[in-house]
């Protein structure tokens, strides 16, 4: 079920990739780090979909030039603190800005 789960997540991000592949603004990213961070997204939200501990459902993630922003709402600071850990340990990743909001 969690392969499935993971397997939609990255297919829905695949065709996000493909949609807005051309809509990168002028003087903000390359199209190359354009897709070199949706790519950096995808991989977290595939390994953030795998981890039982994590509601990937409730936490976004965004990337621009290697830096993960990750937003939304956690149960726990334990829930908070692996998601950061994930985002982090993903290859490419430059850096991790942690807004997720602990509510119970």
């Amino acid at each position: 079920m969690q392969l499935i789960r993971a397997l939609a997540l990255a297919a829905l991000a695949g065709a996000t990739i493909i949609s807005t592949g051309c809509s990168v603004a002028r003087n903000q990213q390359t199209v190359g780090s354009y897709v070199d961070d949706a790519a950096i997204t995808t991989a977290v939200k595939a390994k953030m979909a795998e981890d039982k501990t994590v509601s990937a459902t409730a936490i976004s993630v965004e990337t621009l030039n290697g830096t993960v922003q990750l937003s939304g709402f956690a149960k726990s600071q334990a829930e908070r603190d692996r998601a950061e850990s994930i985002a982090r340990t993903t290859r490419h990743v430059r850096e991790v800005r942690n807004s997720i909001v602990v509510r119970p």
